[in-house]
Formats: C-alpha cells, sequence, structure tokens
C-alpha cells in the first residue's frame, strides 16, 4: 500500500513538509553547532509515519504482538491515526521485544530482538529526525549506519590515508560488546545537549528500557545497551560513539601527540594511525 495514493492534495503538502522540516532541522544543525532543538515531537504524525512506511522491511518476523507487516499495511491508515491519538495523549507504550537466537558462523548463536511492527514504524520516523539533527556533527571518518559511508567506503578511506606515508605507527582496536554496554543515562545526557524536547526524549527512554519476552516466555528490562533489534539502534549507537570516541580523538587524543594522528571508524571498530610512536 502506498499511503501517499489515499491523501488528498492538502495532506499530500503535510507530507512534504516532513522533508522540508528535516531539511531545516539538517540546515540548523550544520550552521550552529550549539543550536538544541525544540518541538521535533510534533513531527510524529499519521502523515510522517505513513511515509515512513516504505522503509520497512515487509519480510520481517512477527512480533510479540503476531501481526505481520503485511497485515499492518492492510489497516495502515487505522494504525497510524492510532498511534498518532496516542502519542498526542500520551498514553503510547512500547511493546516487548521478542528475542530469538540465530546461529553464527562458528557454531555460536547471537541473539536477535524482534520489535512490533508499529514500534518498528515509529523508531523509523524518529531515527528519521535523528539522523538529520547529528549526520552534520559526525566527523566525516565515521562509517557504519549512514548513507553512503559504508565499510568498502571506509577501507577506501583508510587506504588512500595510510599510502600517503605520514604515518607510522598503526593501532587496531574494536570495543568488546559495545551495543550490550551503552550506558544509558550517558546516553540521555548525549542526547539533552543536543535536543530540549522532553516528549521526544522520554520516547527514547522508553524504548531503551522495553522489556524483552525470552524464548522461556521470561521478561528481562534492560539497564544498558540500545534497543535489541530496533531500527532507532544504528544512529543511536553512533551518537554514542560522536561524543565518547570522536570527539575524544579529535580534541583530546590530537593535542597530546607529537606530529599527525588519524582515526578511520567503522560502527565500534576503529584503526589509528600516528606519525610517531606515542
Amino acid at each position: 500500500m502506498n499511503y501517499s495514493k489515499e491523501t488528498n492534495a492538502g495532506q499530500v503538502g503535510l507530507e512534504k513538509h516532513l522533508q522540508t522540516s528535516l531539511n531545516s532541522i539538517e540546515r540548523k544543525a550544520k550552521y550552529n553547532k550549539n543550536h538544541k532543538f525544540q518541538n521535533i515531537y510534533r513531527l510524529l504524525n499519521k502523515w510522517t509515519l505513513g511515509q515512513s512506511w516504505q522503509y520497512i522491511n515487509k519480510r520481517a518476523s512477527k512480533g510479540i504482538d503476531k501481526i505481520s507487516a503485511k497485515e499492518f499495511e492492510a489497516n495502515l491508515t487505522e494504525e497510524v491515526t492510532i498511534l498518532e491519538e496516542e502519542l498526542k495523549k500520551g498514553s503510547y507504550h512500547t511493546n516487548l521485544v521478542k528475542r530469538t537466537y540465530i546461529s553464527k558462523p562458528n557454531g555460536g548463536q547471537r541473539p536477535l530482538g524482534i520489535p512490533t511492527v508499529r514500534d518498528k514504524l515509529l523508531q523509523t520516523t524518529s531515527s528519521k529526525i535523528l539522523e538529520a539533527i547529528y549526520e552534520p556533527k559526525f566527523y566525516n571518518t565515521r562509517y557504519g549506519y549512514r548513507k553512503g559511508k559504508g565499510a568498502k567506503e571506509a577501507v577506501k578511506h583508510l587506504s588512500k590515508e595510510l599510502n600517503y606515508g605520514k604515518y607510522g605507527y598503526i593501532v587496531e582496536a574494536d570495543i568488546k560488546g559495545y551495543f550490550q554496554n551503552i550506558k544509558h543515562e550517558k546516553l540521555k545526557e548525549m542526547l539533552s545537549h543536543d535536543i530540549e524536547d522532553k516528549p521526544f526524549l522520554r520516547l527514547i527512554n522508553k524504548w531503551l528500557k522495553a522489556g524483552i519476552m525470552t524464548e522461556e516466555n521470561i521478561v528481562k528490562k534492560p539497564h544498558k545497551g540500545t534497543p535489541q533489534g530496533g531500527v532507532i539502534s544504528p544512529i543511536l549507537a553512533n551518537i554514542y560513539l560522536h561524543y565518547v570516541l570522536d570527539i575524544w580523538f579529535e580534541k583530546v587524543v590530537k593535542n597530546h601527540i607529537e606530529g599527525e594522528g588519524m582515526m578511520i571508524s567503522y560502527a565500534d571498530d576503529f584503526v589509528c594511525a600516528f606519525r610517531y610512536k606515542l
């Protein structure tokens, strides 16, 4: 279903207003690094949610409510209207995240979280807003979960830097258990540095604290880490790394070394190169 086909001319204008708003947010973030964003919660309405449907994986597994993407789409207009009303009234609650396991190449298993379709949809729209705020802030050396900045681009950038012959020492590292150990309070503090919209921040906190239903039907409450399987998790992870790793390297490390230094990151993996031994 194409939600835009159901709208009249005025409603299509509202949909276009979303992209205009996102562009405006991105411009403010680009030209005023200290700007605190307000009134972004209002962008979460039935029109923006309807437009975000195109980004949803229609083949994804069902969440705890056992509603498939196909079933949700059949009543999309009604579903996004209900979501809008819940957001306005402050009655929206996250559903439990269904936990399952997938096999790893080495024979082990990796936990996978499956949110409900409605939670995925709302997270998708919210992640678009966060991307508009933070993309202009991120360093161009940060790769992973960013448009046009995947693993191939990271390797190409790294190869180009190393081919100059400016660096004599290289350190390769990754942050063990990064996504599972992000501190909630620290992340909220970072978001509050750039966003002054309590309803929007409360919404993100709900996803951080969403209960996880195990295969044994036991509900676990997370105290750290990004939402399992959450659409919003990648941008939250990048925001955290921007503050704790990227800014630290640019503002602290570079000021305490002799000669040149650089760092290129792909998600929680990164390579540092230095002219001289530390």
